[in-house]
């Protein structure tokens, strides 16, 4: 009894009474949309309401690299709806002489056919694009993820970035320092304490600011601010000339020993033209 009942559910659940007849796609920007909705809706007439196979809609759209992530619902009896995550841009990649740059998602995927909708920091590759559609440099990576995690406010201004020696890798901004970041470990934390200190005005004219470590960041490369209550130096010697005001000399502003050089601003890695 318990098999004939088996085999009457299999029958039942992959029969045309639950066929899927109506899909619906949402999740597609790309300019591959049409092709992606054909694939996986007729991927999805292979299948009933009650047997959705979501790693053969994954197989249908394989060919396209910027899908991330397919979803399904089904929507009984004869309905499936369908929803693509999209991989984002979060850098492009030098194309070859005469050719226009690639998108590149967080984990390196090639987003050949996308077109960003904002300025991207450009990936100048060693040896140019990749034959596949991922990219495999370990360094290369660990930009990439960095620069994902920039929030909202400072992503657009992500200049350019790349690994110096001693430093580890480094972000620069457009109009803003440089940010010392280490490595791509907890980059979300130092993203944070990287806003929390340009939004204090003393840091306004820092050369780089160091988040290394996220829970103490320091902002270097600042002057030292002038007294505006202190007496203007006057040479003991000079001689007061009538009806003209004494001026002090210039200041030598000497930089703390302990205060580290900014930076270079040139860095290999990201950088826009």
């Amino acid at each position: 009894m318990l098999v004939l009942a088996g085999s009457g559910w299999l029958w039942f659940r992959d029969s045309s009474f639950v066929a899927v007849e109506e899909a619906s796609v949402s999740g597609l920007t790309t300019p591959d949309a049409p092709r992606l909705r054909a694939a996986l809706t007729a991927a999805a007439r292979d299948m009933s309401t009650l047997h959705v196979r979501v790693e053969e809609l994954e197989k249908a759209v394989s060919p396209f690299p910027v899908v991330k992530e397919v979803r399904a619902e089904a929507d009984f009896p004869h309905g499936l709806r369908i929803e693509v995550v999209e991989h984002r841009p979060v850098a492009l990649a030098a194309g070859g002489e005469g050719e226009p740059p690639v998108a590149l998602a967080d984990d390196g995927t090639l987003l050949r056919r996308l077109k960003p909708e904002r300025n991207l920091p450009v990936l100048e590759l060693e040896g140019g694009l990749p034959a596949g559609d991922r990219l495999t440099d370990p360094d290369a990576l660990q930009l990439l993820r960095a620069i994902a995690a920039a929030p909202g406010p400072l992503v657009g201004r992500v200049r350019g970035a790349g690994h110096r020696k001693g430093q580890g890798l480094v972000i620069s901004l457009r109009k803003g320092p440089e940010l010392l970041f280490g490595d791509a470990g907890r980059a979300g934390a130092k993203w944070a304490a990287a806003a929390r200190v340009l939004a204090h005005e003393d840091a306004a004219d820092a050369a780089y600011v160091d988040v290394r470590l996220p829970d103490r960041p320091v902002a270097g490369g600042l002057a030292p601010i002038p007294d505006p209550d202190a007496e203007p130096l006057v040479p003991p010697d000079a001689e007061a000339v009538p009806g003209e005001v004494p001026v002090a000399p210039a200041p030598t502003v000497v930089a703390p020993e302990e205060v580290v050089p900014p930076p270079s601003t040139t860095s290999e890695g990201l950088t826009v033209p």
